[in-house]
């Protein structure tokens, strides 16, 4: 049984009488029905979050099995003193080979957003038998595009002395800086909001995670890199992390010769979840 909590949706069998909308219901094959996705979040959220996470994605459980991972320290999942990227791979790769977690033989498609994505990245390299697909929403990968300038700037910035945040910053403070700081709204400051924030408040940096692209590369995976573009982003937002984003998803996009996709907005899945899973239904078949 696996480490992490993992929530299930799967309305097939409710005939439109689930909250999945009937209006985006869409003819599957019994191949692709049968094939379920397993969805890794980013941080300050969880799987099923209606925020920051994949509620927006629920419609697709008409027409397939739904596997929203909790990452260790978020939603339902126990705590950890430091949420790992690697750690956050292995237990993909532990649910993907789980029996009880109802995968089936062949795996899974992957979806993953942020920093999320980066271990459904480091899982596929690992164990790509048990991959069908790989989506990618505005990947975290910065070492797989330190090339681009603007990713190298980041590198530099965050490498040579970027501070670490202080002891002293609580969760809702943290959250506040970050949204409502950027010219963002923060959302309600809920305990299970703020222990996600706290989680990712000691995560182990991201710029330290090595994408082995070579691996993917040979496992052969369809790609699908998804990306906001960032134009009705706050300002600062779109500068510090906008642009960067939007440079490591086109350098994924051609390392891995996947497909991108740019839609409105900077929080692709949950601004624009329409355009999101007519893409993601059309790239699973």
């Amino acid at each position: 049984m696996s480490a992490v909590h993992v929530t299930v949706w799967d309305d097939r069998d409710r005939g439109g009488g689930g909250r999945a909308p009937t209006a985006s219901r869409a003819p599957v094959t019994p191949a692709a029905a049968a094939a379920p996705a397993l969805f890794i979040h980013n941080i300050f959220t969880w799987g099923s979050d209606s925020t920051y996470g994949f509620a927006g994605q629920r419609t697709l459980a008409d027409s397939r099995r739904l596997l929203l991972l909790d990452r260790r320290g978020y939603g339902d999942s126990p705590d950890t003193a430091r949420s790992d990227f690697d750690v956050d791979a292995e237990d993909v790769v532990e649910v993907l080979g789980d029996g009880a977690s109802a995968v089936g033989p062949g795996g899974a498609h992957l979806v993953g957003h942020g920093n999320g994505a980066v271990a459904a990245l480091i899982a596929a390299a690992r164990r790509p038998d048990l991959v069908r697909s790989l989506a990618l929403i505005q990947p975290s990968a910065f070492t797989a595009a330190a090339h681009h300038p603007v990713v190298a700037d980041l590198l530099d910035r965050v490498r040579d002395g970027a501070p670490g945040i202080p002891d002293s910053v609580t969760p809702e403070q943290y959250l506040r800086a970050s949204t409502e700081g950027l010219g963002m709204v923060m959302p309600e400051p809920t305990s299970r909001r703020l222990r996600a924030v706290a989680t990712s408040m000691r995560e182990r940096p991201i710029w330290e995670a090595e994408i082995p692209l070579e691996a993917i590369r040979d496992a052969v995976l369809p790609i699908l890199v998804i990306c906001g573009t960032w134009e009705r982003a706050p300002a600062a937002y779109r500068e510090h992390v906008g642009l960067p984003l939007m440079a490591v998803a086109e350098s994924l996009t051609d390392s891995l010769g996947g497909r991108l996709l740019r839609v409105p907005g900077y929080y692709p899945h949950t601004q624009e979840p329409a355009a999101v899973n007519a893409a993601l239904r059309e790239f699973w078949g």
